[in-house]
């Protein structure tokens, strides 16, 4: 890493970009998948049907539901339905420890509605930042690998000292020229978005990565942090009436007050349609609360975890939220940024464009970096074909196996046992092949064959959709389907240019090497 500045600078780009590359891409793809996570699960759940019931008469419809069936259990969870996600969901049990279970039910009938197990779109979002590892493991991988991104950008920064000049300049069918004018054009136009997603996805975690504020402010107890963070949580978890030293006391029998008065106490808080769940804590007795929680995504500071906590006899309001104090608002405003938690689905279609963006220029890079050392005489070729199959599985690959998730899900009986298991192990078993065969075959075909396999599978997902299910295709299964069908057309053309690329290096390596007569070079 001896020399310049600026060599210095291009070694690390390099390097990060390599090594952490990889990673990144799959970070970046798994992201850009889960800014339409609920729509996404949504689709994986054919059976749910969107009925237009507004959240208020589907929390009434869910009360007498609990009440029929679980009019003992002292926690009632309700998920209500809302723009992103139109079902109606109850489970009963402390919902930190994710209850006993769930159940949909129609929310005009108050029919149980069996929908089959998937691991919907959940599975990107978790993926996103763990990586399927375990949790912790997970996000200090990620961790790293933001923090390598990073440095990539800075680096890359110092390098292109024209780096406005280049974002104007885009050469097509150059070979190299052509891979570093995209890599430069991606990256120069969303220099805002790399630093602001990537610096806000450590923000998310800063307990995480450096504890040692907390930790000496509050002697080491996190829990009394989360305690002072979230004083509403803690007043909802507390039984009424009783002090800190006292033994509960079992309460005389109240009817429960129709949440539907609750969710419009909320609603004049908040926003009409932007209450996302109830939380009820001892129904049918006189000391029940009842939380509202609003929909993630109605302001651009991240409220999750905050409610507002009702008397579920009177409909008193017990506890409205706070304004976050100058640090916190700080931190949760960084976490709205990266989940795109405002503006709505504009906002998020954004994102998502721009998460496209983002792997074109993470995949751009490292094919550049093969295009570059095949010119160099001393370049490992083993190496080489290494780093060639690994960026054929990682970007063709994971590409292909996120598809072939969505084709498992209609494909695997809905009645099957552990059917989310398979779902995974599909997904895996589809990014493992796609490995071998990227070792098997020669790079070049490795790309078009998988990135066409892909392709197919995308744009013929809304004819295997026709044929397997019989649900409604409202607007956002419609969407999910357009989408996936559009980004089969992106890699069908990508996989077709191809080999119109690689002839017009072949022909201008040709023209180098063996000049026409009376024309200078």
């Amino acid at each position: 890493m001896k020399g310049s500045l600026t060599q210095s600078m291009s070694w690390l780009h390099t390097w990060c970009g390599l090594l952490l590359g990889w990673v990144l891409f799959a970070i970046f793809l798994t992201g850009t998948l889960a800014v339409f996570d609920k729509e996404i699960s949504w689709w994986m759940q054919p059976e749910l049907t969107d009925q237009g019931q507004s959240s208020a008469a589907a929390a009434n419809v869910a009360q007498r539901w609990l009440m029929e069936h679980h009019a003992d259990e002292t926690n009632w969870n309700i998920s209500l339905p809302t723009e992103r996600s139109p079902d109606l969901g109850v489970s009963v049990g402390e919902r930190r420890r994710g209850g006993s279970g769930g159940t949909h039910l129609d929310p005009l009938t108050g029919e149980t509605v069996e929908a089959r197990e998937t691991i919907g779109g959940n599975f990107f979002f978790h993926f996103h930042y763990t990586l399927h590892m375990p949790r912790l493991l997970g996000i200090w991988v990620v961790g790293f690998a933001a923090m390598a991104m990073l440095v990539a950008l800075i680096s890359g920064i110092i390098i292109h000292k024209k780096i406005f000049k280049e974002f104007f300049t885009f050469r097509p069918a150059k070979g190299q020229r052509s891979w570093l004018d995209g890599h430069n054009a991606s990256a120069v136009l969303l220099l805002p978005f790399h630093l602001m997603i990537t610096y806000t996805g450590l923000a998310i975690f800063f307990l995480i990565y450096m504890p040692a504020a907390v930790d000496a402010l509050y002697g080491g107890d996190r829990q009394a942090y989360f305690r002072e963070a979230q004083p509403a949580r803690a007043v909802a978890q507390a039984p009424l009436g009783a002090g800190r030293d006292s033994k509960p006391v079992q309460a005389q029998a109240a009817p429960l007050l129709p949440l539907s008065e609750i969710v419009t106490h909320a609603e004049a808080h908040y926003g009409a349609g932007m209450i996302g769940g109830l939380a009820v804590s001892n129904p049918g007795r006189a000391n029940a609360q009842v939380t509202a929680r609003p929909v993630l995504g109605n302001r651009i500071e991240l409220t999750k975890g905050e409610g507002m906590v009702f008397n579920g006899v009177t409909g008193e309001l017990i506890q409205a939220p706070e304004p976050s104090r100058t640090s916190q608002l700080t931190q949760r405003v960084m976490a709205g940024l990266h989940f795109a938690q405002f503006g709505g689905y504009p906002m998020r279609w954004l994102y998502f464009i721009c998460g496209l963006v983002s792997c074109a220029m993470i995949a751009t890079g490292l094919v550049l970096y093969t295009v570059k050392q095949r010119k160099q005489a001393k370049a490992n070729a083993q190496f080489l074909r290494m780093v060639e199959s690994l960026n054929v599985a990682v970007v063709a690959g994971l590409s292909l196996a996120c598809v072939a998730l969505l084709w498992s899900n209609r494909l695997l009986p809905a009645e099957l046992a552990n059917r989310q298991d398979w779902e995974l192990r599909l997904f895996f078993g589809i990014w493992a092949l796609s490995w071998l065969h990227a070792r098997a075959r020669k790079p070049l075909l490795a790309w078009r064959e998988q990135l066409f396999a892909a392709a197919a599978l995308a744009m013929a997902l809304p004819l295997l959709d026709l044929m397997t299910t019989n649900a409604a295709l409202d607007g956002i299964r419609l969407s999910v389907l357009a989408a996936v069908f559009a980004m089969g057309l992106l890699s069908g053309w990508t996989a077709w240019k191809i080999p119109a690329v690689v002839a017009a290096r072949k022909s201008r390596q040709a023209s180098l090497n063996h000049p026409v007569p009376g024309v200078s070079s």
